[in-house]
């Protein structure tokens, strides 16, 4: 049975030619969940489970670049499989109140059972813990746990302490490295480095490191090497469409 995350998407703010914003779908001995559906995400979703099944997806937080396209999710379900049983969706209250703009006269519950995070549940074959981390809007991180099985993802973040819980012993922690010029003098850190990405999973402990959220323009060369000098193992840069073995 198949137990891998695949990249729907890479890019932090808008989407690169030939590229998607954040996601990522876990297939999970056939439970299926989806990390952050941002720009350009859901058709590669498609492409990946065509008959359109999703069996729990969660959106780290509100801002577009990880949640637009569960807009586009909540349309299909609503409109071309009424009926279904509804979505379980973790996620920031946030992330509902955008997309209620873009529907003031549908109800999203319809599609959608949501359940707040950060939090803690039970969901399918895994323990699914949020949690918060800064940024400009609330922002939980999620960390998923089957057995001894750990992936987790920082969504958007400033570094923590807290990235060491989140990603603590982790077979794959997929961290942000946004890279954005300026960053590092900001008074407030929202956003990550790559070479911090690779010191907090260092820290962590964690056995790979994927990077993502890459600025628009990039080089991900420079961005792995600066990780790799920091966490010491394992670099895996996130392209559409990699597949990786869990």
């Amino acid at each position: 049975m198949r137990r891998e995350v695949t990249v729907l998407g890479s890019c932090g703010a808008f989407p690169e030619p030939g590229r998607a914003c954040s996601g990522f779908a876990v297939d999970w001995e056939g439970y299926r969940l989806v990390l952050d559906l941002g720009y350009a995400t859901l058709p590669r979703l498609l492409a990946h489970w065509p008959d359109g099944r999703v069996d729990a997806v969660a959106i780290t937080h509100e801002h577009p670049d990880h949640c637009v396209d569960l807009h586009g999710l909540f349309r299909m379900r609503h409109y071309g499989e009424a009926g279904e049983p509804r979505i379980p969706l973790y996620c920031p209250p946030g992330v509902l109140d955008r997309l209620q703009g873009l529907e003031p006269d549908v109800d999203l519950n319809a599609v959608f059972d949501a359940h707040p995070l950060p939090g803690a549940y039970r969901v399918g074959p895994f323990e699914l813990t949020g949690l918060s981390l800064p940024h400009y809007v609330p922002n939980a991180g999620v960390r998923l746990q089957a057995g001894e099985s750990v992936v987790a993802y920082s969504g958007d973040t400033g570094p923590t302490s807290r990235l060491v819980e989140l990603g603590r012993d982790s077979d794959l922690f997929i961290v942000e490295a946004t890279d954005r010029d300026g960053e590092t003098q900001q008074p407030t850190r929202n956003l990550m480095t790559s070479a911090e990405a690779g010191h907090w999973a260092k820290r962590a402990g964690a056995r790979r490191l994927m990077l993502t959220h890459f600025w628009p323009g990039n080089d991900r060369a420079v961005s792995a090497a600066a990780a790799r000098a920091e966490f010491g193992g394992d670099v895996l840069i996130a392209e559409e469409g990699l597949s990786v073995t869990l």
